[in-house]
């Protein structure tokens, strides 16, 4: 957990307005959920660890979490309260959410995310939707330098389970996709016992990265519909995005999988070059509001407000624009002047001289100061 200072917060403040801003205009509503929520519920349908879990008792014995996530809280809302409105629907959030770390990795357990979903548009209508919208949502806070990759989990599972034979073998394969230990892959490849077609094929597959693999190399490892349907939406997902005119910010990454086991389809994660950690991330989930009772497809993303913060590197500006510093004899013109200043919008700070220790510390964060001492009368320096 971590403090967030005046500096830091105010420049969040900042982007966070930018991006609701083209939020809204897209259509979107803010929602809020609770910080806790039931384990067996949103707990359980998050897809988070449950090591990563903060859990807690009620004075009932029910088992809490704080919330590891925004997509299964508003998904339970839109099977429950907001059931009876007309689908598609367009909800957006602003939210602190906690997940415990391993304490030599050094990332916050507590951090603010920013994000979309659209329940009840299956179509690759609405995956084009929010990967245009994430990435106007990332140029709106001044991140210029910055790439999308786009895979498909239908079909690395489909491939994978052609290849494996059973989904316990497949999630260990992808555990490697997801950690990014490429040779950790290769090697557990050569240890599988598979024909050597087969693990050529496996092997290939590591080559549908990077932005140069084309979808007619992938389709050449693949004899499964599934798969062939996961390269179809792909290919119509890339008409979307040339549409919107984002095409050159998007790549094909066929290797990338998440750990968040609740998306089905399409799966994407924007990147800064010089940042380890994805800014942002997203994808299809056609099957996790399913657990709340509600049959309807979705998808949706989430920028990590933290990582973007450091990749856009904003300019620390003063906070303040306007002091006036005044003695008791001159309390009265002061206020006056302080009042006129907010009353034209302009932020001021109004400080009497005897609570200043240190004068040139104090008045040197402001851009203006203005003086009013014994007969002086608005002095400004």
């Amino acid at each position: 957990m971590r403090d967030t200072l005046p500096q830091l917060y105010e420049i969040k403040s900042i982007s966070r307005t930018a991006m609701e801003s083209i939020v809204r205009q897209w259509g979107y509503r803010f929602m809020q959920t609770p910080t806790v929520e039931y384990y067996d519920t949103v707990g359980e349908a998050s897809a988070t660890l449950d090591q990563q879990l903060f859990k807690l008792l009620d004075q009932e014995g029910k088992t809490l979490v704080l919330r590891p996530d925004m997509t299964a809280p508003i998904a339970r809302v839109a099977a429950s309260s907001l059931k009876d409105e007309p689908l598609p629907m367009r909800i957006a959030y602003a939210a602190h959410v906690f997940r415990a770390q391993e304490q030599e990795g050094g990332r916050p357990a507590e951090f603010e995310q920013f994000g979309v979903e659209l329940i009840g548009d299956g179509t690759t209508s609405a995956d084009a939707e929010v990967i245009a919208l994430m990435i106007e949502t990332l140029k709106a806070v001044g991140l210029n330098n910055f790439q999308v990759a786009v895979g498909h989990l239908g079909y690395v599972d489909a491939l994978f389970k052609e290849i494996l034979g059973t989904d316990q073998r497949t999630e260990t394969l992808k555990r490697f996709l997801f950690e990014k230990n490429y040779v950790g892959y290769r090697q557990h490849v050569k240890e599988l016992p598979l024909s050597s077609i087969d693990q050529k094929r496996l092997v290939d597959f590591l080559q549908l990265r990077g932005g140069t693999a084309g979808l007619e190399q992938a389709e050449e490892l693949i004899t499964s519909t599934r798969a062939y349907e996961a390269l179809e939406e792909l290919q119509t997902l890339r008409d979307g995005l040339a549409a919107y005119g984002v095409s050159d910010l998007v790549s094909l990454d066929l290797t990338l999988v998440s750990h968040m086991t609740y998306y089905t389809g399409v799966v994407f994660e924007g990147y800064a070059p010089e940042l380890g950690s994805p800014i942002s991330n997203g994808g299809r989930y056609d099957t996790l509001l399913s657990k709340f009772d509600m049959d309807t497809k979705a998808t949706g993303f989430g920028i990590h407000l933290d990582h973007l913060i450091e990749a856009v590197h904003p300019r620390e500006e003063k906070t303040f624009t306007h002091c006036i510093v005044y003695s008791e004899k001159q309390r009265k013109d002061a206020i006056e002047f302080c009042q006129k200043l907010r009353g034209q919008g302009e932020t001021a700070v109004l400080q009497d001289i005897k609570g200043i220790e240190n004068l040139d510390a104090f008045t040197e964060k402001f851009s203006n100061v203005t003086y009013y001492l014994g007969k002086e009368e608005g002095v400004s320096k």
